[in-house]
C-alpha cells in the first residue's frame, strides 16, 4: 500500500526548480545594482543627521557645562558613542559651537 501513495505524491520537477531560480536570480540582478546605487545617499543622509545630533548634544553640553566643548569632551561625558559619520567622515566643532563634516 506504500508503493501506491507514493506514486500519487507530486513534487518539483528539474525544470520547474530551474525556472524558479531562473526568476530569483533576475530579480537579484535587478535589485542589487539599485542598492549599491544608493548606498552613498544613504550614507550621506546619516552624515547629516549625525551633525544634527552632535549639534544638540554640543547644545545639551553647553548649557550644563557653560563652555563650548570639544569631540572628545563630548565622548567623555558620555554625551556621544562615536565620533564619526555613517560614509567614514569626521565632524569638526568650530570656536562658536557649530557642527560641520570635515573637509577631508
Amino acid at each position: 500500500m506504500n508503493i501506491k501513495k507514493m506514486n500519487n505524491e507530486k513534487g518539483f520537477t528539474l525544470i520547474e526548480m530551474m525556472i524558479v531560480m531562473l526568476v530569483i536570480s533576475v530579480l537579484l540582478i535587478i535589485t542589487i545594482p539599485n542598492v549599491a546605487k544608493h548606498n552613498s545617499n544613504i550614507n550621506n543622509k546619516g552624515c547629516d543627521a549625525y551633525v544634527k545630533m552632535v549639534q544638540a548634544q554640543v547644545q545639551a553640553y553647553q548649557m550644563e557645562k557653560n563652555k563650548i566643548p570639544t569631540l572628545d569632551e563630548l565622548e567623555t561625558a558620555g554625551y556621544l558613542n562615536n565620533k564619526g559619520c555613517p560614509n567614514g567622515k569626521s565632524v569638526v566643532i568650530d570656536s562658536e559651537g557649530n557642527v560641520t563634516v570635515a573637509s577631508s
